[in-house]
């Protein structure tokens, strides 16, 4: 028994190392790229309040550089960059002149709002497709449903979001084409970003109730009387849904990408909007900010997703503890 929990010890801190490691990687990558960019820094701020920076006197322009940090060079920015980020200070915005935190909590609501409601919905939608493509025996609506995986992941989210929007906003008139009021403008952005992963989970259920289906003792269940449906809801869904679970967790962390295009084309103030000015403007602070807290969701989930899965699958919980 100790020697299981010293197994499952090391293989929980294992994944944490690996969690550091990844957050550090996309922190380093996200500022190596954003300084490799062809601009001036305190240029774009000075822009963004309005003004040229020809404007200035030397002296204000070193000012600036001194007060961001840009006045040591980029290895000397990005260490002290890194050591406030260790200590919970993402410093403050070149564009807003605020602290980077700030920003964050003031946009974060929105965007878990649509984010959590695209992942259930993409959860649910993903089940029933597969369940229907599991219980029907009708040749011609399983090759139908068996196509629209495919089909859902071949849409471009901006497309299916402008396609919504004059459907549902301009044409018929039932849903506000942007803004964050109410809780009618979150529909549209919710299904634009619930589709792509949607159709990678229900590609994934798909196989995985085909496969656990072929089983004996699904066979055995049925030829004692057992409904079809009850079958797969009791016994095949919960075997099926391995692989599922781990395209979930990234699809949790994939929500800010998906929240960049849903935000921009709804217009509606969050963080998808925020790092696509961010990126824009080279917001660097901004934008390490966001890449940090979507890393972070990335491998909280993941991790998550790990521990689950001993307990959908005992196997898996022998293999941690051995058989000692």
């Amino acid at each position: 028994m100790i020697g299981n929990r010293i197994t499952a010890l090391r293989y929980v801190l294992g994944r944490i190392a690996q969690a550091i490691l990844v957050l550090w990687a996309a922190y380093t990558l996200t500022y190596c790229i954003l300084n490799m960019l062809p601009s001036d820094p305190v240029a774009l701020m000075v822009k963004a309040k309005g003004t040229d920076i020809s404007s200035l006197s030397g002296e204000e322009i070193s000012q600036l550089e001194h007060l961001y940090g840009l006045d040591k060079g980029p290895i000397h920015a990005y260490f002290a960059m890194l050591f406030k980020a260790l200590h919970g200070d993402l410093g403050s915005s070149y564009t807003y002149g605020v602290p980077v935190t700030s920003l964050i909590i003031d946009r974060i609501a929105s965007t878990l709002v649509i984010g959590l409601l695209a992942i259930v919905l993409a959860a649910v939608l993903a089940f029933g497709l597969a369940f229907l493509a599991a219980v029907t025996r009708n040749g011609v609506v399983r090759r139908v449903l068996s196509a629209v995986p495919s089909v859902g992941m071949s849409i471009p989210s901006f497309w299916l979001g402008l396609l919504l929007m004059q459907v549902f906003c301009f044409t018929l008139g039932w849903l506000p084409a942007r803004g964050i009021e109410g809780w009618q403008s979150a529909i549209l952005p919710t299904i634009t970003m619930s589709v792509a992963p949607a159709a990678t989970l229900g590609r994934l259920l798909m196989n995985g109730f085909d496969e656990v289906m072929a089983e004996p003792y699904v066979h055995t269940a049925l030829a004692h009387g057992m409904e079809r449906g009850s079958v797969i809801v009791r016994h095949v869904a919960k075997n099926a849904s391995l692989p599922s679970l781990t395209i979930l967790g990234i699809a949790v962390g994939d929500t800010v990408t998906g929240a960049i295009v849903a935000e921009t084309v709804f217009s509606r103030q969050g963080l998808g909007m925020l790092i696509q000015q961010a990126v824009t403007q080279q917001d660097i602070p901004v934008v390490q900010g966001v890449v940090i807290l979507a890393a972070a969701a990335f491998v909280v989930i993941n991790l998550i997703v790990d521990l689950i899965y001993p307990l959908l699958d005992p196997r898996i919980a022998q293999t941690w503890g051995g058989r000692s």
